[in-house]
C-alpha cells in the first residue's frame, strides 16, 4: 500500500485543485443509465454474485486513473496511491442493518470475487463502520430496491475529502435488456467533466468485455 507525495508547486493542476479546495469547493455528480445485461450474463453461467462483479469493474477503472486515486493525506499533502480498494456497505435484510468494510483490490475478478465474497459472510452479523480500515480506498453503496433517476450524496469536509462515490440502484427490464442507474460523485479539485464521462464510457466497454 503504497503512495508518492505530490509537490503541488510543480502539479500542472495545481491552480485548479486550490481553487476547487479553497474558494469554490465543487464536486460533480452524475447518474447514467447502465445497461448490466452482460454482467448479468455472466454472473449466471458462472455462479458468481452481481455485487462484486459490479465492485470489480467499477475498482478497475478506478485503477486505471490518477484522478481516481489522489488523496490528502493527515498532512495536507496531496498523495497519488498505488491503488486504491473499495469501501463499501453490505445490507443484512435479516436485521435491517449495514456494515461497511473493505476488500483488497485485485486485478484478477475472481480473485476478488472470492474475497469479497468471504468478507461479507465474516461480516454479516456486524453493523456500522468497521474500524482500522485501510485508508487508500474509494467509495461505494448500493440501493438495490429503487430504480432511481438522479441520486445525490454530498461529502462534507471543506473540500479535504477527495475520494470518489459510486452508487447504483436497482436494475430493472427494458426493451429486453437490463439496465441500472450508476451514479458517481466525484471531486473538481482533481478531475473535470471529462474524466467523470469517461468514467461512465469505460464502465459499458468494461461490462461487455466481460
Amino acid at each position: 500500500m503504497g503512495y508518492r507525495i505530490i509537490d503541488l508547486e510543480t502539479w500542472e493542476r495545481r491552480e485548479l485543485f486550490k481553487l476547487y479546495t479553497t474558494d469554490l469547493k465543487i464536486v460533480m455528480n452524475m447518474t447514467v443509465d447502465i445497461d448490466v445485461t452482460n454482467v448479468i450474463r455472466y454472473v449466471k453461467a458462472r455462479g458468481m454474485r452481481f455485487y462484486p462483479t459490479m465492485m470489480w469493474l467499477v475498482s478497475k477503472i478506478m485503477n486505471s486513473h490518477d484522478e481516481f486515486r489522489y488523496r490528502l493525506n493527515e498532512a495536507g499533502e496531496l498523495i497519488l496511491w498505488d491503488y486504491v480498494s473499495p469501501s463499501y456497505t453490505d445490507f443484512n435484510p435479516e436485521t435491517g442493518k449495514f456494515v461497511k468494510f473493505i476488500t483488497e483490490y485485485s486485478e484478477d475478478l475472481d480473485e476478488f470475487h472470492a474475497r469479497a465474497v468471504a468478507d461479507c459472510a465474516a461480516h454479516k452479523w456486524e453493523s456500522g463502520f468497521l474500524p482500522d480500515q485501510p485508508e487508500n480506498f474509494f467509495d461505494i453503496s448500493c440501493l438495490p430496491w429503487t430504480r432511481y433517476k438522479s441520486f445525490d450524496i454530498q461529502v462534507s469536509g471543506g473540500g479535504e475529502r477527495l475520494f470518489p462515490v459510486v452508487v447504483w440502484g436497482k436494475y430493472e427490464e427494458e426493451g429486453g435488456r437490463y439496465v441500472m442507474p450508476v451514479t458517481m460523485n466525484f471531486h473538481h479539485a482533481v478531475g473535470d467533466g471529462y474524466h467523470l464521462c469517461r468514467f461512465f464510457e469505460e464502465l459499458k466497454s468494461e461490462i461487455e468485455r466481460l
